[in-house]
């Protein structure tokens, strides 16, 4: 299928007006958005953009979820905004700590539904792993979230809840009269959870604006990483509407291999892929693409995939992640030797790439890339049938 062919996804976005009282949730609403709705539900017109960066300031900057605390606004203007507005991030249904620090959060959204975010703490950052979609759609065969059917897109406002609800686990928000910590503790996000964000385009676009606002939760757009499974229509459009870095779930070296790892390729294949790459508007050698590769044991580890892989991405500024498979129940692959994963990473570093070997973090939690799932969507498939629909 060539790569002009529409995207079609049977998906349910939900609206932006919660059930109760048909009040509108704030969080998540671009500027514009705000100043429209603010207008709509009353406020004139000549006060709108003062009123939206008095909002905007509490909301994103304080983390406040109460008007009545908004104290640099009218108390009349306070219960009008409680009464038409609300202010609500998605419910942590539990948390669990790694050992090694890492946070890895259960977030109940609208209609019950569950994902996951995770929280991995280092020591010169702290990176932020958000979910774009519950499930997903893509069945990738070493993905565990790709074993969960897709239920539906997240909202703008469940995307930026997952970043509000981890400075509040971490008491990042910053407090009145108190000195200012310039530390910040979620200082990277990376759209990397379950989902593919491409998939779910409009709402990872303004979900982002809002968190690359500088005057709020002021993340800039380099500490932001969108992850994609190679949706090739939306590569470009997400350089120009987005602006963050792209990384790239390659984890093959011949379109027959991929196939069956990231069936995607069927559709828009190795060749297809880096064409559009090759062509994505913000590269340049000090924002590389990063491409993520999978090490399965005996099935893309060898030195000719090494080789293989060098060649295929000449001439893109790039780095390639080495991810040591993250094993879950019902796995149909194996981590490779750690040796082997030596031997590929000497190669593709002396082909001059960057090849870092990513540290498996929050194992023992199932927090780990390509574990992330929430149990209550779907029954766990057995390992017999997890292997018959990657065709091995």
């Amino acid at each position: 299928m060539t790569a002009t062919a529409p995207i079609t996804q049977d998906v349910l976005t939900l609206p932006r007006k919660l059930p109760e009282g048909g009040k509108v949730n704030i969080v998540g609403l671009t500027r514009e958005q705000l100043r429209a709705a603010l207008v709509a539900a009353g406020t004139p017109e000549k006060q709108a953009k003062m009123r939206l960066g008095q909002i905007w300031q509490w909301v994103y900057h304080w983390g406040v979820r109460d008007f009545a605390v908004m104290t640099n606004l009218a108390k009349d203007y306070r219960a009008f905004l409680a009464e038409h507005f609300t202010i609500e991030i998605p419910e942590v249904v539990s948390r669990q700590i790694s050992a090694d620090g890492t946070r890895k959060y259960l977030v109940r959204i609208a209609g019950g539904h569950e994902v996951e975010t995770v929280y991995i703490p280092e020591e010169s950052r702290g990176t932020l792993c958000i979910s774009s979609q519950v499930g997903c759609t893509l069945t990738c065969s070493f993905c565990h979230t790709g074993t969960q059917k897709l239920v539906r897109n997240l909202t703008a406002g469940e995307i930026v809840g997952q970043v509000m609800l981890a400075r509040d686990d971490l008491g990042e928000w910053p407090k009145p009269g108190e000195p200012k910590d310039e530390t910040r503790l979620v200082s990277n996000v990376v759209l990397m959870g379950m989902g593919e964000p491409l998939y779910n385009f409009d709402n990872v676009r303004d979900a982002m604006q809002v968190v690359m606002d500088n005057e709020g939760l002021t993340l800039s757009r380099r500490r932001i990483t969108l992850s994609t499974s190679g949706v090739v229509p939306e590569i470009a459009r997400a350089a120009e509407e987005i602006g963050c870095l792209l990384a790239v779930s390659f984890h093959a070296t011949t379109d027959e291999v991929r196939d069956k790892l990231v069936p995607i390729n069927k559709r828009w294949n190795i060749e297809t892929l880096l064409n559009a790459l090759r062509e994505y508007p913000r590269l340049s050698n000090s924002e590389r693409i990063t491409f993520e590769y999978v090490m399965l044991k005996g099935v893309n580890d060898s030195d000719a995939d090494a080789r293989r892989l060098v060649k295929l991405i000449a001439g893109i500024p790039a780095k390639i992640n080495l991810i040591p498979f993250n094993e879950w129940p019902g796995a149909p692959y194996q981590r490779s030797d750690w040796e082997r994963i030596e031997a590929f990473a000497d190669i593709v570093y002396k082909a001059g790439y960057a090849s870092p070997i990513r540290t498996p973090r929050g194992e023992d939690i199932m927090a780990a890339c390509g574990q992330l799932k929430s149990a209550t969507e779907r029954a766990r498939k057995s390992s017999k049938e997890i292997a018959a629909e990657a065709g091995l």
